[in-house]
């Protein structure tokens, strides 16, 4: 079953000009002129209920500009979306009930309150009986591990607990359809394995379709087999992320510690010299001569401890980013 449906979407800003000087802001004030922004242009995918999608792009690609136009709170230029059966900006009560947007750089929770006071308020505007909020809160604060950090309030939380606390009032009447925009931006490494398990854990027990986006890859590997890729407004990729990887990764990593130093000329014989390090090299080596290749290092340099690896998956995608499409 199709829950999201985006066809042919675009997003176009008017952005006014003006010149320089007295002259130019008299003319601008009197006769403005404008220029037309293209934010997003021309994109369409389809998302299943239930499926965990990576929404990936450079900053100013469009990716929260596609998010807001998928949850109704920018009406698009062009194109058709559908989310849960309806027309997002038409804010219809029956659509918000159905989803839930999270912007890590961004709070809906008040900054004086106990957690605890935001979420009765969000219980009664989604009109949650006082049994079933209870429960679901219990559910929920158990899943999260917030325990009685709902009773302070939320600026004496730390990060992590205040993003988990976003979270848990997104979470709260249970939507089908959950948009995350950088939820674990800011976070340390222990929140954001935090999240990724509470939010794979929810997908698992309720089904939730969640579309994602973050700038840390460790994001996308742990919850995303898909992804989407979006670059200057145009989306350019849409398929599995292990397919792009292969796709894109004709090299192998191969890491080198020797017993002595050399410089970049003396080691191009044996691959692409990525970068040096005192006496850790760098190498990257197309897949079909990988063997050929570390059999010659292993000869003929005094290697110390040798390694092989894919190549990182932000150099990966940064390089599918580069080249513009796919």
């Amino acid at each position: 079953m199709t829950i999201i449906a985006v066809d042919q979407l675009s997003k176009t800003y008017p952005v006014a000009l003006k010149e320089p000087g007295l002259k130019g802001t008299i003319r601008h004030f009197f006769k403005r002129r404008y220029r037309q922004v293209k934010a997003v242009e021309n994109i369409s995918f389809q998302i299943k209920a239930g499926e965990m999608v990576g929404f990936l792009g450079p900053n100013g690609a469009g990716k929260t500009t596609t998010l807001k136009m998928l949850t109704g709170l920018i009406h698009p230029s062009a194109g058709k979306v559908h989310v849960a059966g309806a027309t997002p900006f038409n804010r219809k009560a029956s659509f918000l009930r159905q989803i839930s947007l999270v912007m890590g750089q961004k709070q809906q929770l008040l900054w004086d309150l106990p957690a605890l006071d935001s979420l009765r308020i969000n219980a009664a505007i989604y009109d949650i009986p006082e049994s079933v909020f209870q429960e679901r809160l219990a559910e929920l604060s158990d899943m999260l591990s917030l325990g009685n950090k709902l009773t302070q309030p939320i600026r004496k939380l730390s990060l992590g607990e205040r993003m988990k606390a976003e979270l848990l009032a997104a979470l709260l009447h249970h939507p089908r359809v959950l948009f995350l925009d950088e939820p674990t931006l800011g976070l340390d490494v222990n929140a954001q394995v935090a999240v990724r398990d509470f939010l794979r854990e929810y997908n698992r027990l309720y089904g939730a379709t969640i579309l994602l986006t973050s700038h840390y890859m460790a994001d996308i590997t742990a919850l995303c087999e898909r992804v989407l890729l979006i670059h200057q407004g145009s989306l350019i990729y849409d398929g599995g992320l292990d397919e792009l990887l292969a796709d894109f990764s004709p090299y192998r990593e191969v890491r080198v510690e020797l017993a002595t130093p050399y410089n970049e000329s003396q080691l191009v014989v044996f691959g692409e010299v990525e970068s040096i390090n005192g006496q850790e090299v760098r190498f990257l080596v197309k897949r079909e001569q990988l063997t050929q290749r570390i059999a010659k290092i292993l000869e003929r340099l005094p290697v110390l401890d040798l390694s092989v690896n894919d190549p990182p998956i932000e150099e990966i995608i940064g390089r599918v980013f580069s080249l513009g499409a796919v």
